[in-house]
């Protein structure tokens, strides 16, 4: 039994340092690559004679103001979706086909995803190709991830809380708003911290909704076009004409891609810390 114990944790460090080695050599690999051509310039610059010259700064504000907008628009409808399930719904069928339907919306291609934006917001709500038509795209596309995290957090709630909150004569709804809400919100924002990865890197959702291969100024507003690093590093490796100059640049650009997920998920992490007191002076 003990040589079957040992056996198994042995696959398991073998798999994990074998996931773990995979993601340095990928996160290596792009880093020296794209370390050749990243300077401040390269960062601050717009693109130049045709994309061959210059920097990607459209190009990453297009993508932060993507990402943004995106969990600005997912966050809301995640929670109550998960309120609902957890606090509110009565019929067990109902709440088992919205979870099936929870399911099913995360493995569906998101190409998919991006000829429903194309349908829906750029052509029959008249938003045209623009950043609030994308966004939106991209906040259908994290639904499923940002649901699923905040209906664990409510699950992972003890009942007694629940049961203590409403003996002291609370309402239901005062409950959620000053005992699960804060308990849950540690889990819920490393929901968001998922959902930053993806919809920073997802390129078919955009692809049809927001993202142009050159812009020569930047968004001035929701409707405005824009440019983003995933289409961009797409577009270069792609429809380049000059690929000997355009493959290194979406080299670098693939490593700012990185430096940002990494800035974004490390204020959600800090926000997460800090949500995290509240429920450590709860249980105390």
């Amino acid at each position: 039994m003990k040589k079957k114990e040992g056996f198994g944790f042995l696959i398991i460090k073998i798999l994990t340092a074998v996931t773990v080695l995979s993601f340095l050599v990928i996160i290596g690999f792009i880093f020296f690559k794209g370390i050749k051509v990243m300077s401040w310039s390269f960062i601050t610059k717009f693109p130049e004679n045709f994309m061959t010259e210059g920097g990607i700064f459209p190009a990453i504000v297009g993508s932060f103001y993507l990402v943004l907008l995106s969990v600005f628009f997912a966050i809301v409808p995640s929670v109550a979706t998960a309120i609902y399930l957890n606090e509110y719904s009565k019929s067990r069928r109902l709440a088992r086909i919205i979870k099936i339907s929870i399911n099913n919306l995360s493995a569906v291609p998101s190409v998919v995803y991006g000829l429903f934006g194309l349908g829906i917001f750029v052509k029959y709500l008249k938003f045209g190709v623009s950043m609030l038509s994308g966004s939106l795209t991209l906040s259908i596309v994290i639904l499923p991830l940002m649901i699923s995290s905040a209906n664990e957090a409510f699950m992972a709630i003890p009942n007694s809380l629940r049961e203590a909150s409403m003996a002291l004569g609370a309402t239901k709804w005062f409950t959620i708003k000053k005992i699960l809400l804060p308990i849950a919100m540690p889990s819920i924002i490393t929901g968001i911290i998922l959902s930053i990865a993806r919809a920073a890197g997802e390129t078919a959702p955009i692809l049809f909704t927001a993202a142009v291969f050159y812009s020569p100024e930047l968004p001035h507003s929701i409707l405005s076009e824009v440019m983003a690093l995933p289409y961009h590093i797409y577009a270069l490796v792609t429809e380049g004409t000059s690929p000997e100059v355009q493959v290194p640049i979406a080299y670098g650009a693939s490593l700012v891609l990185i430096m940002l997920v990494i800035i974004l998920s490390i204020a959600a992490i800090v926000i997460r810390e800090r949500n995290r007191r509240v429920y450590d002076k709860l249980g105390n």
